[in-house]
């Protein structure tokens, strides 16, 4: 019987249908040996199967035509992956196919024809005789009564398990009619029955095209049985999953549904439910905090969106962890000021030695604060070298005024999101760091340090440095915005410090901002105190020994200072105490000993030879050797100018890794020695025979400035004309061609070098007189300083023999 495709067909176009002449007749005819191939696209026609196809390739519709024409049938031949083509090529087709015949066509307006198509019989291609305008082959048919099979209780056994199999296949399939199960239970021939359940809409063509090459009925329908089988696995696997997906999507609805019933009810009957207690209790701190009106409004309207949302809701945690931020910052709540100012510079004194203008500045805040509550907190700048207290002093101050203390570090911080939060739009979306440290602190008033804001880094990310702007300006920062908070928040009453080791590094708009105190080195008496009132103590206490046990004596701390650390501040000071403490708590707990007392003569024992000489700069007065004294980041430092006279062609090297500007300085120096040569009493014509070699050790480390122009001048005259420099005198300034002496910067880390090196006499431009209140008085003390306006003064003092001024000079 023939069969239909699992499709329906509209009856107006089985109307509209013209049927070839003499159709049923010339089927009864042997099928001819050469038959036109039409070429089917993701598709597989089976013998006795009626199905619609429409032609549109012109080499489709060639061959359709002549199959018209002919009246005879043609061959159904399918393509292989990847075809499609409008040229097709033999290589392209599968050499199974069914030779159909045509009972039906239609000619659409586009061109196109819809025929109906009936398979006959399954054809194998011996070769293909023609490419053009239709593709010919000559074939051999496969009749279906070479294969038939004996109807054996095996075979009637696999007919039905295919004919169970194709009944599940049904009832899970939706898109599968009830009354093809039963057209295929009326077939009782194997190899038929294996065509109309191949034409499954789950099995894919190419599955197909091996069931019409199975020419044996019995083979074929096993093999129909594991196509079948595979595909009722696939289809039982997909409605569980659908089933459990839809278990899931009903119980959601439920619960939301018995939820909101749930809170109707307990509206109703003015109770409140676990999740309305809750919401409750978020609306009672909101307004128990103390939020400003803009602050609150945005928190209740988000507790009002918390509340309509289902509990399984993604957002429902976000929005939560947004309004339990709000409530849990000092909106209002402030702590009391220590305004009694005799308490707390006695704290500041106990806590840290010296610092006097940084103590003042922090006494004179509290003077005005308690005289006026309305002015405005400091936002402070300690600057100075590593090691000198500043990271302390902000908790000195803290505990002076009764504040809380927070700190953050920005050293290496490139993203603005950490001083500005990210945008609740991201997934784990934070405050910044600023608003993180309010809510650690707890109140609204403490102080807020900012350590190493020198070294903040810039990136794609943004400026960090720029986001500061508006924490750091009395003007802006009572309505700091966060992205996070998307509402203003006061940092008005916090007093914020901030510490650098340089300004250079900071930006201009940002260094407007604050108020800069520059943090001096520690002259030799501040680190003598120090050791003896704060370092001994805290290293002896963190080591486990006692006062009785470790003592050390004034002059074995002197011997570690001079000796054994060359630095601003007392940082590693207190590492070799730490170091002498560690070994003698070793002797302790071995049961060597029950005391010690460090004396200067056993710093060689705990520490090793002394790593620095102090006392003179140089051991000894020297031609062509000066001293002269450098800025740098960590404090100041003394530095040695050294200059050779060589027999040779007139050249002016320079060596020890200088500076473009310290170049400059030394031919600026080279100029005026030679401008003056019969003044200082050189042969003028020295300089047209001699190379001038001029050199800074420590070539490792780069040094630039002007202010080592007097001292190159010094060690070049000294090696001209063979005067010695004296050993203990250490000079800076900046020499012009005509002698005068211009002033420098960074003169108070300068004069703390030069009283570390042991130097008794400072030479330094007049013009820097005025910054000497700067420089701690003890340094003043130690030190000759003469100031100078002319090179010729300086020589004077510098050099061994007194050189008479010049006429000349200016």
């Amino acid at each position: 019987m023939p069969i239909r495709t699992y499709g329906k067909q509209r009856p107006e176009q089985e109307k509209r249908y013209r049927k070839p002449a003499r159709s049923r007749a010339r089927r009864a005819e042997r099928i001819p040996s050469e038959l036109p191939v039409l070429p089917l696209l993701s598709t597989v026609v089976f013998p006795h199967m009626v199905v619609p196809l429409r032609v549109g390739r012109p080499v489709s519709v060639a061959a359709v035509e002549e199959a018209l024409a002919a009246g005879g049938p043609v061959l159904l031949l399918a393509e292989r992956k990847g075809g499609g083509r409008k040229d097709v090529k033999p290589e392209d087709l599968y050499r199974v196919g069914t030779v159909a015949y045509i009972t039906q066509s239609l000619n659409l307006p586009e061109g196109d024809l819809q025929i109906l198509a009936q398979g006959a019989t399954r054809a194998q291609v011996s070769e293909f005789i023609q490419g053009e305008p239709y593709l010919l082959a000559r074939i051999q048919p496969i009749e279906a009564s070479a294969y038939t099979a004996e109807k054996t209780v095996e075979v009637e056994a696999l007919m039905r398990s295919v004919q169970s199999q194709f009944e599940s296949y049904v009832e899970l399939n939706k898109d599968v009619p009830d009354e093809v199960a039963a057209a295929v239970h009326q077939i009782d021939d194997a190899g038929t029955l294996a065509d109309a359940v191949a034409l499954a809409p789950d099995i894919p063509h190419e599955d197909r095209q091996q069931v019409l090459e199975t020419f044996d009925p019995v083979e074929r329908l096993r093999l129909v049985s594991v196509l079948l089988s595979r595909q009722l696995e696939i289809l039982e696997l997909k409605n569980k999953i659908q089933s459990e997906v839809q278990k899931g999507v009903e119980k959601v609805q439920r619960d939301y549904y018995l939820h909101e019933q749930l809170k109707a009810i307990q509206k109703e009957l003015g109770e409140e439910g676990p999740e309305g207690a809750a919401m409750n209790e978020l609306r009672r701190k909101i307004e128990a905090v103390g939020m400003p009106e803009e602050a609150k409004e945005k928190a209740l309207k988000e507790v009002e969106r918390l509340s309509q949302m289902p509990a399984a809701s993604p957002e429902t945690a976000v929005i939560r962890n947004y309004v339990e931020w709000l409530v849990s910052l000092p909106w209002s709540l402030e702590t009391e000021d220590n305004l009694d100012l005799i308490q707390a510079a006695e704290i500041l004194d106990e806590d840290h030695y010296g610092l006097a203008k940084v103590k003042e500045r922090i006494i004179e805040y509290m003077a005005v604060r308690k005289l006026s509550s309305s002015m405005r907190s400091p936002i402070l700048c300690f600057v100075g070298p590593p090691g000198v207290g500043k990271t302390s002093l902000g908790k000195s101050i803290a505990r002076a005024m009764g504040r809380k203390f927070i700190r953050i570090s920005l050293g290496g911080v490139r993203d603005e999101a950490e001083i500005r939060g990210h945008r609740r739009t991201y997934v784990g979306a934070l405050p910044g760091r600023i608003i993180q440290g309010m809510r650690s602190a707890g109140t609204r008033n403490p102080i807020f340090m900012m350590d190493e804001i020198d070294k903040i880094g810039l990136d794609f990310r943004g400026d960090p440095a720029a986001a500061l702007l508006e924490v750091l300006d009395p003007e802006q920062n009572s309505a700091f915005s966060d992205h996070f908070l998307e509402v203003p928040f006061d940092l008005s009453k916090v007093i914020f410090i901030t510490t650098a080791n340089m300004l250079d590094t900071i930006p201009h708009a940002l260094r407007d901002r604050m108020e800069i105190i520059e943090l001096p080195g520690y002259t030799e008496e501040e680190k003598l105190h120090i050791a003896e009132k704060y370092l001994v103590p805290k290293q002896i206490e963190s080591h486990g020994v006692t006062a009785r046990e470790v003592k050390f004596s004034r002059g074995a701390l002197r011997g570690i200072i001079r000796e054994h650390t060359k630095e601003a501040g007392v940082r590693n000071l207190e590492r070799q105490i730490a170091s002498i403490i560690r070994k003698i708590a070793r002797k302790i707990a071995e049961g060597r000993t029950k005391s010690t007392v460090v004396k200067q003569s056993d710093l060689e024992k705990y520490l090793g030879p002394a790593k620095y000489s102090f006392g003179l700069a140089q051991e000894k007065d020297e031609v062509g050797v000066a001293t002269g004294v450098a800025w740098t980041p960590v404090g100041g430092d003394v530095m040695f100018i050294e200059v050779n006279v060589m027999e040779g062609r007139p050249d002016l090297i320079l060596t020890g890794q200088l500076g473009d500007v310290m170049r400059e300085s030394a031919r600026a120096a080279l100029s005026y020695a030679r401008s003056r040569a019969r003044d200082l009493g050189i042969d003028p014509k020295a300089f047209e025979s001699h190379a001038v070699h001029v050199h800074v050790p420590a070539g490792a480390i780069p040094k630039d400035g002007p202010s080592a122009g007097i001292t190159i001048a010094t060690a070049l005259i000294s090696a001209f004309s063979g005067r010695p420099v004296r050993k203990d005198v250490a000079m800076t300034g900046e020499i012009t061609l005509r002698g005068r002496v211009l002033p420098i910067g960074g003169l108070k880390e300068k004069m703390l070098a030069a009283h570390r090196a042991g130097i008794r006499t400072f030479v330094l431009p007049e013009k820097n007189r005025r910054d000497l209140h700067d420089v701690p008085k003890a340094v003043i003390r130690s030190l000759n300083v003469v100031f100078v306006n002319q090179m010729d003064e300086v020589l004077n003092v510098a050099l061994l023999e007194e050189v008479k001024p010049s006429e000349k000079a200016a």
